[in-house]
């Protein structure tokens, strides 16, 4: 059996901020942006550079009722939500504080590789990570 994730659903409060965000100030690729009549919505799919075909992408999920709007940028209650994973950390930290995006803990050493928590522009947190490989461990 073969298995992978396709996509993650992230509930935002409106298409094309999250769009202006994920993809001007993160630099990801819009994948799809389709108007789906039947349910009077839109597919929006990003993908952070460099992400490999058929590699899971984010849906930004525009919140279609009071209830799905309470959980915007809180998807995890509080927890970090989505892991970054970078080649290069130093580089695209530069980038997010470049391109003001708010940082929740600073840079730091882990056995793992190299971490910072970042929030989008809702609030929720990501990890920016270069992972070690394991033979520098």
């Amino acid at each position: 059996m073969r298995q992978s994730l396709a996509h993650v659903a992230l509930v935002v409060r409106d298409y094309d901020e999250a769009i202006d965000f994920y993809v001007g100030t993160l630099g990801f690729t819009l994948v799809a942006d389709d108007y789906q009549p039947a349910q009077d919505k839109r597919w929006v799919l990003v993908a952070p550079p460099g992400n490999p075909p058929g590699g899971a992408t984010i849906l930004l999920a525009r919140a279609a009722n009071e209830s799905q709007a309470g959980f915007i940028g809180d998807q995890s209650g509080g927890r970090v939500f989505l892991f970054l994973q970078t080649d290069d950390f130093a580089r695209d930290y530069q980038r997010l504080l470049d391109k003001g995006v708010r940082i929740e803990r600073e840079p730091a050493e882990a056995d793992y590789g190299t971490v910072a928590v970042f929030l989008d522009l809702y609030g929720n947190k990501w990890d920016l990570i270069e992972f070690r490989r394991r033979d520098d461990r």
